[in-house]
């Protein structure tokens, strides 16, 4: 655990993310530096004050959209050149095992929605696959138990 007591000085810098990628990380800075600093800055959240179930249902539905692109489930006349069921597995068993782990964390009310989300990408898997995982064998399952 983190406290006052074992922790450097260095270590009490706040740390945040930006929702937009920061295109001038190399040193470069426009002729409005200042203006531009300012405005990293008001777009910028507080990672302190994100909430604990926001971070985790953002990262799971980062895992569902790889997912369902690598189950060839993409929008777009390129879905099947981007299909890769090895990378789906990977990424929907991940998915499970962090669903499950995080449900009693987060409650049923977000939980449900992720179960929801991630039993359907099992289904897209089982239906894309030339050769179908037994009944409890495919991605994820064991964590879920069988998905029919």
């Amino acid at each position: 655990m983190s406290t006052p007591g074992n922790n450097s000085p260095a270590e009490h810098t706040r740390h945040s993310f930006s929702p937009e990628p920061e295109h001038a990380s190399m040193g470069q800075q426009s002729s409005s530096g200042v203006a531009d600093d300012q405005r990293a800055h008001a777009q910028m959240r507080d990672i302190a004050e994100v909430p604990a179930v926001e971070v985790i249902t953002t990262a799971a539905v980062h895992l569902m959209s790889a997912a369902a692109v690598k189950c060839g489930l993409a929008d777009g006349a390129d879905a099947q050149e981007l299909k890769d069921l090895d990378e789906a597995r990977k990424l929907i068993t991940a998915l499970a095992g962090f669903v499950t782990a995080a449900a009693p964390e987060i409650g049923s009310q977000h939980a449900g929605p992720l179960r929801d989300g991630l039993r359907s990408l099992q289904l897209a898997f089982r239906e894309a696959s030339e050769f179908p995982d037994a009944p409890g064998k495919g991605p994820g399952e064991k964590f879920t138990g069988a998905v029919n």
